[in-house]
């Protein structure tokens, strides 16, 4: 895979992005966003009230001082003036203690609420992954939905913890100083507003240029993610076949992308922060000229200039929060985006509104008049008919990529057919709720994945509640029984990742104990044996018939040893069943399974 292939893995060019497609996503992110904070509507009332009553008390300082200098200092010689600043400099005390309490309350509150915003997100996204059907999952890579879960929620909780805090206060500072500044003065309050416009000019492009920048951003590090889970889950390949060096080509040149996007980003902040900061420097500076010409005119006074440029202070500083906080808001912004965009991508395989009930399913399955295609014109089932009655153990045979997994995956519900139906007990699968087709069909497959936990816990994954004497008598159904007795702990013996303490046969002994236990009526082995050795495979051939008892066996096999116990064989070529019967006949009439049969046992002699 080439870098290219990998910055191809980005889910949209932002830069080339219509306007059109810009907007939809920016309407998707608010609803999400306002879906989450809609439980929260009255304590966000209630901290918006907090932070006004907070920023007015902040506002009150600057005028509080003026009154003080223009009251207090010049007759203090009086006595007066000393008892009138005293009454300031108590007020001044209580507001900031006003101000101080408020603040404390607002970022509690605000806290709490974003920590709940933040859970309730990731119960969402966690949730809505694993209700995704297979399709989903086989084309967006691992690192792709780690990096959900992670840096895009991370960058949404800097938002809630921090950047709305500085929004707000930014915004009543500014509207409140504005306000204040022309009831002081409406002369010098224009002259200090007058720069008003270049600001909003300034922050508008600041506004346009960084959304660009920080969703680029956002997709750079995902795809050093992805790029890292890969390598790491495919470490021992790249250690067998010498592929480390080019996974560190592959990533340095992904890093550098993702160095890139900040360092634009950076650049961006880098002018406008310095700029805002210098525009507001020559504004006090023309205050201060300007306010000392009219104090030395008499037409203000002395405590009214300098409350100007304490409110002009005030003004600025908020400048430098709101920059900071688009920082944030494109980078969260962008990660709405990614995150709205998943928990409104449909199931493929969508749960029915009104399932049909099956109480005690009997295992007969049905295709009628199937057609399926994992990619459009490429048809990989033909107008398939195949009834397997309950009961029935069926192998099916054919050459790889004969449609042979695709039959179970149906069966499994993986997948829907594009045309006809797949049919339990004569009940069309999509009309069948999830626990109802995951309690009657099982699947045990060639790559079966163990979760970290015990091997008990292991083999309860069907019936998480099952006691410890029905999986001894699973695992001793399936002649598993001594081998896990045999591991340090026994059935509670720790599995390691990803079973990585345990031999491929062992593991699959484990499935088949899990699929045992399980107790489903119809039961799917997609090369189950394949991966198990000699004698593991004796022992499971022996106890394949106690299994298969009583329900319905599709067992898709290369290794024709396992399709000597089935009732029946199907022959499968480009789709189609081109042979069905049971094993004998099929051999004795040479046809495409005895040709297989042969050329198997040829192996096993050569």
């Amino acid at each position: 895979m080439t870098v290219q292939d990998w910055r191809g893995v980005a889910a949209e060019n932002q830069d080339g992005m219509p306007e059109r497609i810009s907007l939809l996503l920016r309407e998707r992110s608010r609803r999400l966003l306002g879906d989450l904070m809609r439980p929260h509507r009255r304590a966000i009332g209630g901290m918006i009230a907090v932070i006004v009553v907070s920023n007015a008390a902040g506002l009150a300082i600057p005028y509080l001082v003026g009154v003080g200098i223009d009251a207090g200092i010049p007759p203090m010689t009086r006595g007066e003036g000393a008892r009138t600043l005293v009454v300031i400099v108590a007020a001044i005390l209580v507001t900031a203690l006003v101000q101080a309490l408020t603040r404390q309350a607002f970022l509690r509150t605000s806290g709490r609420i974003g920590q709940d915003i933040l859970l309730e997100l990731r119960r969402r996204v966690f949730t809505h992954f694993q209700r995704l059907s297979l399709s989903f999952h086989e084309k967006y890579t691992s690192g792709r939905v780690i990096s959900r879960l992670t840096s895009d929620v991370e960058a949404i909780a800097e938002l809630l913890q921090a950047g709305f805090d500085g929004l707000v206060t930014a915004v009543l500072t500014l509207a409140g100083t504005a306000v204040v500044l022309l009831v002081l003065d409406v002369q010098l309050g224009l002259v200090a507003l007058a720069p008003l416009p270049l600001l909003l000019l300034a922050t508008r492009w600041f506004r346009r240029a960084s959304s660009l920048a920080y969703r680029r951003t956002r997709e750079t590090v995902a795809l050093v993610i992805v790029h890292f889970v890969e390598s790491m889950t495919g470490i021992k390949a790249a250690q067998t076949f010498r592929r480390e060096p080019r996974n560190q080509e592959i990533f340095e040149e992904l890093n550098e992308d993702y160095r890139a996007a900040n360092h634009r980003s950076m650049q961006l902040v880098a002018i406008f922060m310095p700029g805002i900061k210098l525009i507001g420097n020559v504004t006090i500076a023309l205050v201060l000229v300007y306010g000392g010409w009219l104090a030395f005119h008499g037409e203000v006074t002395a405590g009214v200039v300098a409350a100007f440029l304490l409110y002009l202070r005030q003004f600025y500083e908020p400048m430098q929060e709101i920059s900071q906080f688009y920082n944030t808001l494109q980078s969260a912004g962008a990660a709405l985006e990614k995150l709205s965009g998943v928990l409104e991508e449909p199931p493929a395989v969508a749960e029915p509104e009104r399932p049909v009930p099956l109480d005690a399913a009997r295992g007969a399955v049905r295709f009628d008049d199937v057609r399926f295609s994992y990619k459009a014109d490429v048809p990989v089932l033909h107008r398939l008919d195949l009834d397997i009655p309950a009961g029935q153990t069926v192998a099916v045979v054919g050459a790889t990529g004969a449609g042979k997994t695709t039959l179970a995956k149906l069966i499994s519900r993986f997948y829907d057919p594009v045309t006809g139906r797949v049919l339990l007990d004569e009940v069309d699968l999509r009309d069948l709720d999830e626990a109802t087709l995951r309690q009657a069909v099982v699947m045990v497959t060639q790559e079966n994945f163990l979760f970290s936990g015990t091997v008990a816990d292991n083999i309860r994954l069907g019936r998480p509640g099952a006691p410890m004497g029905d999986v001894i008598a699973a695992t001793r159904a399936i002649g598993a029984h001594e081998f896990v007795r045999s591991l340090p702990g026994g059935y509670e013996a720790e599995v390691g990742k990803r079973g990585g303490r345990m031999s491929a046969g062992q593991r699959q002994l484990v499935a088949f104990a899990r699929a045992f236990l399980a107790d489903p009526a119809v039961l799917i082995l997609d090369e189950a044996t394949s991966s198990l050795d000699v004698p593991s495979e004796r022992l499971v051939q022996r106890a394949l018939r106690t299994i298969l008892a009583d329900r319905t066996a599709l067992i898709i096999a290369h290794r024709l040893s396992t399709v000597e116990i089935a009732d029946r064989v199907l022959v499968v070529d480009d789709g189609r069943v081109v042979e069905d019967g049971p094993p004998d006949q099929l051999v004795a009439a040479a046809g495409r399974f005895a040709g297989l049969r042969n050329a198997w046992l040829d192996s096993l002699s050569s």
